[in-house]
């Protein structure tokens, strides 16, 4: 007995230690110590400690472990687990453990939970409602008086008359009516303007309070406590028969004084009827109040750590005066890459005995930049290009060459005419060339190539150019621009495995829904590491982000605060979802969604998730066997990805990487199919204001902010920004046909496309005085320096790489893509 005793005290001090770590805010020397957790009263503190402070993140944490160290947990531990999950907003996660709770383990108040779960999804407007009460019938669990009034608030959630009229007859038929209950069914006829029920339901209680049966055995406190997981309170113990006389003259006084209690209760009620209409349930209030440092961000959910009434997510995008999933006047541009006739052809300039090699660098997207250009700078120096070197030693590690992700013979035949390309260097005389390796500056001209490149190509005739990526002029002659876009767009072409996962990846997203989004989403802790950015995660987001950043010694210290106000930040999923959801897109919509690692996990993506639940990535939509042949390659799974975002209706991307301006580009190419990219600078500033304004305001600037963002025909001027995400040259405009229909337009008055006064629409910000602050690289010096004027979402790493050592080959791929 002494044993048992003193280890239940050991029990109870490891686990104090571990929450005064977590109050100190000593996230990592709390989950060091978690580490050690070897029994389930251990964990019981610390659990009580995460639903009181609703630390979700910590309490999956401890879950996790006692499920992987099959530790047993008795019923208090699994309630409490609950609770943390669901004050923290983690509804998916409560869900599937209270799945779990029903199959193996004994729960002695289930239905209890399952009132807490639901309450839960009142709280955040959460749909997850509807599987909890699938659960429940599957289950067998039944109702309770507190289940009911749960329903009773989601039934005037949803607007359904019918089922709070449902929810009456059940209740009553069932359970004894009392004042709490009463009050709670008039509140919810009248605020679904149903008057007739509610003075009904008044004229009942007032007939029940003058017969004296009326019962107030539940005060709302304890209606509350019982909806939340806590059990109901016991009946009234019977009256004593000892005691018959008391009682007695107790009855009569009541009789005396029933007209005036019957009057004053009418006038109070009918009062207390005229303000419902304008009022929250009184439960509610009280409910809010006590919870209103919990994240609420779900359909039709209260938005914000200290959210107000008014911030309301709606479940739908709202109706607007455009059509979401095309682009204005798209159909009066499309891409022209040919080449004219002046363009001389490979055979007549490329000399003998002059070879271009390539070396790429970062990942898929930041190489298919090096290889676009290579061909490029070939033509310009007149040689002969060896298939480019793709990049085996970054970050990526990934050894596939380039025949491996694509094409190489379609690469070298489609460009047969442009540049010659052999795949590999021939021998001199039966023994390998000697070549001399070198890098030229970022954004090299013509002239920049003839002058540093070509003295040394006639001198050694082979040439290697390394870490090669950004490393050609935006402002190039328009027929080598329109060789770029030939390159581009044409002749890389996914090899044939790749290109078939893609398109089967596709065709599933097409399955499931006529229109579909692309999410593009970098939210990885390297990436977040990197660009210096704070996300509110406090000391154990600093520390963590923090031990990463150390990696890289020549990393100066960056104001998280000043880069999220520039717009250098990645936006948050939360804050990526809510701006969707403004432009019109409601949570009926399936999104498919590339990204790696997100940091935080599940409980990052659960607002996402909550505004549009039909979510899928390549992991839910193929088998581990059909990934099988790419998941070992990290540019082949990127390459995946890349071909479900570019045949997407729209595309979003939380940042400005590599492949959010390549697919920019291409989307502008091949239609200007809608490729919305944020105006983080402005929207950061929305976010954080969004408590103090109504979801109308809020949708209504985002759509403002988000002009000239959006990927429409002419919304930045020809020749301004990275020319991978703005190919001017290689976009013609069909003029005959515009001139006809703004003609046909001016007869019959304002035309289809002309907006009216209130209409959302994405203008043509060619001549706005908000046009997109694009910077030109060409304005700097050869590119050393950072872009620090563009409006679009960028990270340090986004634009230069030089900023980087020789001896810290990852600064300038970790982020590329």
């Amino acid at each position: 007995m002494y044993r048992s005793y003193a280890t239940l005290g050991a029990d109870q001090c490891f686990g104090h230690r571990i929450v005064d770590a977590l109050r100190l805010g000593e996230r990592t020397r709390a989950s060091n110590l978690l580490l050690y957790l070897g029994c389930g009263n251990q964990s019981l503190h610390i659990l009580d400690y995460c639903a009181r402070s609703s630390d979700a993140s910590f309490a999956m944490e401890t879950w996790k472990l006692i499920n992987e160290k099959k530790i047993s947990m008795d019923e208090r531990c699994h309630v409490l687990t609950l609770q943390a999950l669901c004050r923290g907003g983690c509804l998916a996660v409560g869900l599937n453990l209270l799945a779990n709770l029903g199959e193996s383990h004994h729960v002695t108040h289930l239905l209890d939970v399952y009132n807490y779960f639901l309450r839960a999804c009142v709280d955040v407007r959460s749909e997850l409602y509807a599987d909890c009460l699938d659960l429940m019938e599957h289950r067998f669990v039944g109702k309770n008086e507190a289940t009911y009034l749960e329903l009773l608030e989601i039934a005037v959630w949803k607007q359904s008359l019918s089922a709070v009229r449902h929810i009456w007859m059940d209740y009553s038929k069932h359970y004894n009516l009392d004042l709490p209950s009463l009050r709670k069914f008039i509140w919810s006829f009248t605020r679904l303007r149903d008057l007739k029920s509610a003075y009904e339901s008044l004229q009942l209680m007032v007939a029940l309070a003058t017969e004296g049966t009326l019962s107030n055995r539940y005060t709302e406190r304890e209606i509350e406590s019982a909806g939340r997981g806590s059990p109901p309170p016991p009946p009234p113990p019977p009256p004593r028969m000892a005691l018959p006389r008391r009682r007695h003259n107790w009855y009569h006084r009541l009789r005396r004084l029933s007209p005036v209690i019957v009057a004053s209760s009418c006038a109070l009620l009918l009062l207390f009827s005229l303000l419902s209409f304008f009022a929250r349930p009184p439960i509610e209030v009280d409910r809010r109040r006590s919870h209103h440092h919990r994240s609420k961000i779900s359909d039709g959910v209260d938005n914000g750590a200290a959210a107000t009434v008014s911030f309301r997510v709606p479940k739908s995008g709202g109706k607007l005066q455009r059509d979401i999933w095309s682009s204005r006047n798209s159909e009066f541009y499309c891409g022209c890459s040919n080449a004219s006739t002046k363009f001389a052809r490979a055979a007549a300039i490329t000399q003998p005995n002059r070879y271009l090699m390539i070396a790429t660098s970062g990942g898929l997207n930041q190489q298919r930049t090096g290889i676009t250009d290579a061909v490029v700078a070939a033509r310009i120096l007149n040689a002969t290009l060896v298939v480019p070197k793709l990049d085996q030693k970054s970050f990526w590690k990934d050894a596939s060459d380039f025949s491996e992700i694509f094409d190489v013979d379609w690469f070298i035949s489609s460009l047969a005419n442009d540049v010659k390309i052999i795949k590999q260097l021939p021998k001199k005389g039966g023994k390998p060339w000697s070549f001399r390796s070198m890098r030229v500056p970022r954004k090299c001209s013509e002239r920049c190539y003839h002058n540093r490149v070509l003295p040394v190509l006639l001198k050694r005739h082979v040439v290697q150019l390394t870490k090669f990526d950004y490393r050609l002029s935006n402002k190039l002659d328009t027929g080598l621009q329109k060789l770029r876009c030939r390159v581009n767009y044409h002749a890389l072409k996914f090899t044939n495995p790749i290109r078939k996962m893609g398109d089967k990846l596709v065709q599933r997203m097409r399955m499931r829904s006529k229109n579909f989004i692309a999410l593009h989403l970098r939210f990885e802790p390297d990436m977040l590491a990197f660009s210096g950015c704070y996300y509110g995660g406090g000391e154990k987001e600093i520390k963590e982000l923090g031990a990463i950043r150390k990696r890289w010694k020549t990393l100066h210290i960056i104001n998280p605060d000043k880069a999220r106000r520039q717009g250098k930040c990645p936006l948050t999923p939360e804050e990526l979802g809510l701006m969707l959801r403004a432009l019109g897109y409601g949570s009926d919509v399936h999104i498919y969604v590339a990204s790696g690692e997100i940091y935080g996990g599940e409980e990052t993506l659960a607002p996402l998730k909550a505004l549009f639940p039909k979510f899928y990535t390549k992991e839910t939509l193929a088998s581990k066997k059909e990934l099988e042949p790419f998941s070992s390659f990290s540019s082949r799974m990127a390459a995946l990805d890349f071909i479900v975002c570019d045949e997407s209706d729209v595309f979003a991307t939380n940042n400005n990487g590599n492949m959010a301006r390549i697919l920019a580009g291409r989307r502008r190419y091949f239609g200007h199919k809608p490729t919305i990219r944020p105006n983080a600078k402005k929207l950061y500033r929305l976010s954080s204001a969004k408590s103090n304004m109504t979801w109308e305001a809020f949708a209504s600037k985002v759509r403002s902010y988000q002009r000239g963002f959006m990927g429409e025909p002419m919304e930045v001027r020809p020749g301004r920004g990275e020319f991978h995400e703005n190919p001017s040259s290689c976009i013609c405009e069909d003029s005959e046909s515009k001139a006809k229909r703004d003609s046909s337009s001016r007869k019959i008055g304002k035309g289809k496309d002309t907006p009216t006064k209130d209409e959302d629409v994405v203008v043509d910000d060619q001549n706005s005085n908000e046009d997109p602050e694009w910077s030109d690289p060409d304005d700097e010096d050869n590119g050393d320096g950072l872009q620090e004027n563009s409006q679009f979402n960028e990270t340090l790493l986004d634009y230069d790489a030089d900023v980087v050592t020789s001896d810290e080959p990852e600064l300038e791929d970790i982020l590329s893509d």
